[in-house]
């Protein structure tokens, strides 16, 4: 089965259905990000904190799988010299027409997250990972590459969804039942068949698969990075998502590549290196 394949078609018809991380920003969020108040969003509600973002001005910064024409126009109407990378050419189309609109300095780049070999090492001062993972059936490479292409003391701002989620039956969720049905981790793989497959394809759905925390965390910090700040988020109320009522279904890390003279990778977090609480999908 060729994910990737699946996956970006899937997109694309996401974009066609109008699916809300599809949807590009408007002008009135571009000539805010002009003025210097650039809101950009790695979760459904809640906007990365400015002290997360910090200057963005002339930094080379990397949107990673984060098409759609949301937080790339943002980062680049705030003067950061902005790359795109996504699976879907039509979520790739939105970043591209937004550029257009606005007159920003923003490419494009067609590609998958674990795999950044178009980019050398230490290229970025920043990269910008919105919610997507999911749709990747392993997420360490995407911490592996980002680690390497950024420049030493630069930051990664990541998101994803609690694995949690996809311990219930998707049909009942639906109708307001949570009945758990499905061990962690969760592919879709391994729980549809042929036929539903098939008819993921027909409708424009992309294949999911969960990831533990000690790959989204750990994977983090096995990568090299340190962790210095993270935040919960739900889904919007509007949306009606059943677990969000209970509970956060969100994650948003802020995590740095140590400066050169900095050893990396997995260390206890102590100290000036512990995790604290401040600073978007």
């Amino acid at each position: 089965m060729d994910v990737r394949e699946h996956n970006r078609r899937a997109w694309d018809a996401q974009v066609i259905q109008g699916n809300p991380w599809t949807i590009p920003v408007g002008e009135e969020e571009i000539r805010a990000a002009r003025g210097g108040r650039c809101r950009i969003f790695l979760t459904p509600t809640r906007a990365v904190p400015d002290s997360w973002l910090g200057r963005l001005e002339n930094r080379e910064v990397l949107c990673l799988a984060s098409g759609g024409g949301q937080q790339g126009p943002l980062l680049a109407a705030a003067g950061a010299r902005v790359t795109v990378l996504d699976n879907s050419p039509l979520q790739l189309e939105q970043d591209r027409r937004q550029a257009e609109r606005y007159s920003l300095e923003l490419r494009t780049v067609e590609g998958d997250m674990r795999d950044l070999s178009p980019f050398r090492r230490d290229t970025f001062d920043l990269v910008v990972h919105p919610v997507s993972n999911a749709f990747v059936p392993e997420v360490r490479p995407v911490w592996a590459e980002a680690f390497r292409v950024l420049r030493p003391g630069a930051g990664l701002l990541a998101a994803f969804g609690l694995p949690i989620r996809y311990i219930f039956d998707d049909e009942a969720y639906e109708n307001g039942e949570l009945k758990p049905v499905h061990r962690l981790p969760y592919s879709d793989l391994k729980v549809l068949d042929g036929a539903r497959i098939e008819e993921r394809r027909k409708k424009g759905e992309p294949l999911e698969f969960s990831h533990s925390l000690e790959d989204q965390l750990g994977g983090q910090l096995g990568a090299g990075f340190l962790l210095a700040d993270l935040y919960e988020d739900r889904d919007r109320e509007e949306e009606g998502d059943l677990l969000s009522g209970y509970a956060p279904t969100y994650i948003a890390t802020r995590a740095l590549k140590p400066a050169a003279r900095e050893s990396t990778g997995n260390q206890p977090l102590t100290g000036d290196r512990g995790t604290r609480r401040t600073e978007r999908p």
